[in-house]
């Protein structure tokens, strides 16, 4: 009876230390930030990412992500916590609806029961389409309306805006408008306007883009576009204390505010880190030193191991499941052709889409991402083996049966080595895929080298484009080469040499 009590009581002692363990785990649970890939968004991301760590919160980003919808469904699986979406954005692209100026509490009433949206943090920042001054003057362009008939003008608009119900669409039909402008990325498209390959194209009012590259805006004459109130979009269930963190930026920024700090990170060339520092020390929100963010070098080698961890694991699962299948097939022609047929249906997909398909399944960040790698992966891997294991001489083939050696035996003696030049090949070729599409898992959080693209995309930084770009090439060089020491460490060199004997 003593030993069923004292076992007891440790069975009750032990049951409270995992519930404070359980306790402590859940109060130590990061807050995710997210953000949009232009670069307002990042920016408003890392204020609010910085104002929650002074405020005593562990933060987690999730910067960069690849759209509205993407933000959105990744806030309403759980995948990130808050970010600052727009008012006007949140009411035509999410709701659907056709309110021109909602208010917090309307977009409030027809929300989500998971999510809440906060006061707004006090800025406007609508579309324009935008050009340069001295066009606007040459040509007599002050409204949008001046804009019908005028087809001798090359326009170009972001993916996003050409096919939101608030962006082109409704534009063209409210002032009918009958051109056919093409699709740009947002950042890329004032590099464009500067070079002169296009005339006009879509732009945010509180852009510092546009004080950069001397752009105005054409006046709305028609009210077509509607109010874009930046406001912090965050779940529910978020601890009280971690909101009313968030909610101290209400009203903190107006649209020149707004506008003077987005030209301190694209005009004076600051970082994200530390534009939203000194924005918050200015502000009286958080005390000490400004924040720079992490150098060149140690941001890519953070983004480089991460790159690195995701191709690795993609890869070796392509390799477990790519390898065998192979071996197992290629006996099987009608088997061989149809996981040949259904693996290259998978490369016809486009990366992107893709990983945007993995949203819905498996959120964002690196799981996602890794899938998608595998799947891409597949095809190289499954093919070349059973290329490799089909085309050997049917001659050798049948000497192996007639000296006697078992299927597992002609596997393993015969068939495998004489194929493996070719199977190491698949890999190779998988290797290099997923390096080079592993750039773009950034838009879905997963990070890696794609990230300091997507971010220097945004802001027409190079420098920023080739911290991602250069490792990226430079781990492609190496793949290359370790597989071909590999080869020469494995493969008997007169099958290198594509001979019998020797």
């Amino acid at each position: 009876m003593n030993v069923i009590g004292r076992l007891s009581f440790m069975g009750r002692v032990g049951l409270i230390a995992l519930l404070l363990c359980a306790s402590l785990t859940l109060q130590a649970k990061p807050i995710t930030v997210g953000s949009k890939n232009f670069n307002e968004s990042y920016l408003l991301a890392e204020i609010l990412s910085q104002l929650l760590e002074a405020d005593g919160f562990e933060v987690e980003r999730k910067f960069g992500l690849g759209g509205t919808l993407v933000c959105y469904e990744a806030l309403l699986s759980g995948e990130i916590d808050v970010y600052v979406e727009y008012t006007g954005t949140l009411e035509q692209v999410i709701l659907k609806g056709s309110d021109l100026h909602p208010t917090v509490d309307q977009l409030n009433l027809r929300l989500d029961d998971r999510l809440q949206m906060l006061p707004s943090l006090g800025f406007n920042n609508t579309y324009a389409i935008a050009l340069k001054r001295r066009l606007a003057e040459a040509e007599s362009l002050k409204n949008i309306s001046d804009l019908a008939g005028r087809d001798d003008l090359a326009i170009a608009f972001s993916l996003e805006f050409l096919n939101r119900e608030d962006g082109w669409p409704g534009l063209a039909e409210t002032y009918g408008l009958k051109q056919s402008p093409t699709g740009i990325d947002h950042g890329l498209a004032y590099r464009a306007i500067d070079d002169g390959k296009i005339d006009l194209t879509d732009a945010y009012s509180t852009d510092g883009d546009l004080k950069r590259y001397g752009l105005i805006a054409l006046l709305d004459d028609r009210q077509y576009f509607p109010d874009y109130f930046a406001a912090p979009l965050l779940r529910s269930d978020l601890p009280s204390e971690v909101i009313a963190s968030i909610g101290r930026l209400t009203g903190r920024l107006d649209d020149d505010g707004m506008r003077e700090l987005n030209g301190e990170v694209v005009v004076s060339g600051k970082s994200f880190a530390e534009v939203a520092s000194q924005f918050l020390i200015d502000e009286g929100m958080v005390t000490g030193e400004v924040v720079t963010g992490p150098g060149f070098f140690t941001g890519m080698l953070d983004n480089t191991l991460t790159h690195l961890k995701l191709t690795g694991i993609a890869l070796l699962l392509g390799c477990i499941i790519g390898l065998p299948f192979g071996v197992l097939a290629f006996r099987i022609p009608a088997l061989a052709r149809g996981l040949v047929y259904g693996a290259g249906l998978l490369q016809t997909v486009p990366s992107i889409a893709l990983l945007a398909l993995m949203i819905p399944l498996f959120g964002i960040g690196e799981f996602p991402a890794i899938v998608a790698l595998f799947l891409y992966s597949i095809l190289p891997i499954l093919r070349n083996t059973i290329t490799g294991l089909t085309s050997i001489d049917p001659v050798l083939k049948r000497v192996s049966v007639a000296i006697g050696l078992t299927s597992m035996e002609q596997l393993r003696w015969v068939l495998i080595p004489m194929a493996l030049p070719t199977i190491l090949a698949g890999v190779k070729t998988a290797a290099v895929i997923s390096i080079g599409t592993a750039t773009l898992a950034a838009f879905i959080g997963a990070g890696g080298l794609g990230e300091p693209i997507v971010t220097g995309l945004a802001l027409n930084d190079t420098r920023l484009i080739l911290q991602g770009a250069i490792p990226a090439a430079g781990l492609a060089i190496v793949v290359e080469l370790l597989f071909e020491f590999l080869e020469r460490l494995i493969v008997k060199p007169h099958m290198l040499k594509g001979e019998l004997s020797g």
